[in-house]
């Protein structure tokens, strides 16, 4: 079968390799991968920004059907439509962070896509306890996003009480930034979305996942907006997806004094910041990384609620033999999310 591979360290060195099928462990599913979405670890991965251990199958975000299951599993069952926690593929299991379920500080991690193989390739076999049935209602496009919804829900969600009529001003409509308004949206606040001319068709995308006001900030004064929308009193609550040093700059001095500052985002390098603004205006400060198996919890109870809107989000289905269109797509901010199918014959609902 086909793999989209990252053969060797350096920027680039990604190529369609073909591999054997993999088998079945006795605690193991086998999944035929309808989709995969391209994360921004991907990008980094082929920039060689993020750390990996090529030669690996590249992809994290999936859904699929289980075709294989090993003696061992109780749960799943052959035609289960289900999505993978992929970043838990090798941790220690013992320190703090794995026994707590907050994987992603164990300094022996590697998830899936970067540190073992991932998704972007036909079928993927995986222990049954990271591997989660979808409603039948939910489609296994949406269900592909499920990784990158539990980012957005830890930071929305779990990190600290965001609550109804809260004025938030969201900087960067990437599809982490478009599922924290999603959530937003859900819980009845107020959401102001910024971005640069790049993020057009994103924005486009925020106005129709229900954001009350969408600013690019190229050609429309922020410090204006907000004014207008807050009486000069500064938001409730400041979320940065984008990582740019200028939007985070914006959000410190955006919020109000007592506020809340989110960033989910990463900047990638050091860049000037006036530390002081967080003690003058006593702000409360969070960093999101990821997720934890308590939000996971979490992300299965909001798909079976159904109340979530994803779709829009979603705007380019490609084939894995387009994967260098499809990052590039990706580069230049001109989509939402893009999900990857093996062939133009999986077309999967």
């Amino acid at each position: 079968m086909k793999a989209l591979i990252k053969k060797q360290k350096g920027v680039g060195n990604m190529e369609i390799g073909f591999i054997d099928d993999p088998t079945c462990k006795e605690n193991q599913v086998k999944i035929e991968v309808a989709y995969t979405g391209i994360c921004g670890t991907d990008l980094h991965i082929f920039h060689d920004t993020f750390k990996n251990y090529p030669p690996v199958i590249l992809g994290h975000e999936c859904s699929g059907v289980v075709v294989g299951v090993g003696k061992n599993i109780k749960e799943l069952s052959l035609g289960d439509r289900v999505t993978v926690l992929g970043s838990t593929q090798k941790t220690c299991g013992t320190c703090i962070h794995c026994k707590t379920g907050h994987y992603m500080f164990c300094k022996s991690r590697r998830g899936m896509g970067h540190g073992v193989n991932g998704s972007f390739t036909k079928y993927l076999c995986i222990e049954e306890e990271v591997v989660y049935k979808l409603p039948n209602y939910v489609s296994l496009k949406e269900g592909a996003l499920a990784e990158p919804l539990a980012c957005a829900v830890q930071a929305i969600e779990e990190l600290t009480d965001i609550k109804s009529g809260d004025v938030v001003l969201l900087s960067g409509p990437g599809p982490i930034g478009l599922i924290c308004l999603s959530l937003l949206v859900m819980k009845g606040c107020r959401v102001l979305v910024s971005g640069t001319n790049v993020d057009a068709k994103r924005l486009e995308i925020a106005k129709e996942l229900g954001a009350d006001r969408i600013i690019n900030v190229q050609t429309e004064s922020l410090e204006y907006v907000i004014s207008e929308e807050t009486n000069h009193a500064g938001v409730d609550v400041t979320i940065d997806c984008s990582g740019s040093p200028i939007a985070i700059n914006s959000c410190f001095e955006f919020v109000k004094s007592r506020g809340k500052h989110i960033q989910v985002g990463i900047v990638g390098n050091e860049f000037v910041f006036n530390y002081d603004i967080i003690l003058y205006k006593q702000l409360q400060v969070y960093g999101s990384l990821a997720h934890s198996f308590s939000t996971w919890d979490r992300v299965m109870k909001i798909y079976k609620q159904n109340k979530i809107n994803l779709r829009p989000i979603i705007t380019h289905i490609m084939e894995l033999q387009e994967w260098e269109q499809a990052f590039q797509l990706c580069e230049e901010k001109q989509c939402g999310k893009v999900l990857i199918k093996y062939d133009e014959n999986s077309n999967w609902e």
